[in-house]
């Protein structure tokens, strides 16, 4: 478990992260995820952590953030893999509601079909549900689900969550270069998620470095496309392309702040050389931690990224 952040999200500000999944467990296996290859494919809910450990920790890192004069707007679940996985949500979602900040769950919706997921989701103020796309063989290209999974039960499962939610449920549609931004699949999504009403309908692409390189951003012309064709079926629809900034807040360690950080989110540079700034600390720091094969350095569109090596243990940054 790793709570970490803030860091500047384009949809929710100042978003506290909290990553309930061990390394890379999840239902997907998607082409362009900047955690690279999932490493544990699932379908099956189980244990991960103690929720009473997880609050702990949030509360601890609230702690210090307010010593630094850091602000947090959201509580997010985030995860290296599906936070619906982890079958202590629920409850730790309910702790968080007495923490009297708004609380957030990023979701692919691959599990939406169930229950008991569809109740814990419910109790966050603001969720996201992935619909890249709602042609079968796109889908299987694209996110590269676990065989257990079927479309058709996961897109009913999102009907039923939107019409039941109470909170402010938005959409994420990821797009690559000659996969999911044809007209026609663009016109079935948006179609889709015109049935679901969603309070925003996201359109992204890849900006951070993906899991496959065969992952492409598509053009202009394509990205403009989507937006046209969404917004005659959806009343809010914006861009989520854009770079969040460098805004991340440091609790003081620079080696803690840039593992928790980029074991879910990778960071630019630019960014991460800002974040060793508020800690007063070097670029030795990077150095050392890409030595001891913790982070990693990737070149992504000619931009530096680091990213936190998958499979290192993660507890002791915690």
């Amino acid at each position: 478990m790793i709570v970490f952040g803030p860091v500047p999200s384009r949809r929710l500000g100042n978003s506290l992260g909290i990553n309930n999944i061990a390394p890379k467990v999840c239902s997907y296996n998607c082409v362009y995820c900047q955690l690279g290859r999932t490493k544990k494919m699932q379908t099956e809910r189980q244990k991960f952590g103690d929720h009473d450990t997880v609050f702990k920790k949030v509360t601890d890192q609230l702690d210090i953030l307010k010593k630094y004069g850091n602000k947090v707007d959201y509580l997010t679940f985030v995860a290296t893999g599906e936070p619906t996985i982890d079958i202590n949500l629920e409850k730790m979602l309910d702790l968080m509601s007495d923490l009297l900040f708004k609380t957030a769950v990023i979701s692919n919706a691959s599990l939406i079909t169930r229950g008991d997921v569809r109740k814990a989701l419910s109790k966050a103020d603001w969720v996201s549900l992935k619909v890249d796309s709602v042609d079968y063989t796109i889908w299987r290209q694209i996110d590269r689900p676990h065989k257990n999974l079927e479309l058709a039960k996961i897109l009913e499962g999102i009907k039923l969550f939107s019409r039941e939610y109470l909170g402010t449920l938005v959409t994420e549609t990821m797009l690559v270069k000659d996969i999911n931004d044809n007209e026609q699949s663009l016109s079935h999504v948006a179609e889709f998620l015109g049935e679901i009403n969603p309070a925003v309908a996201y359109i992204s692409i890849p900006v951070r470095p993906p899991a496959e390189k065969k992952v492409i951003c598509p053009g202009e012309e394509k990205i403009n496309l989507a937006y046209q064709i969404f917004s005659q079926k959806i009343d809010c629809v914006e861009y989520l392309t854009g770079y969040e900034g460098n805004a991340f807040a440091s609790t003081g360690c620079a080696e803690k702040d840039l593992m928790s950080i980029t074991s879910v989110h990778p960071m630019r540079e630019e960014a991460v050389r800002e974040l060793l700034a508020k800690c007063q600390a070097q670029w030795s720091v990077v150095e050392k931690l890409i030595q001891d094969q913790s982070l990693v350095e990737v070149d992504y569109n000619s931009i530096k990224y680091y990213v936190r090596k998958i499979g290192r243990s993660q507890e002791c940054f915690a």
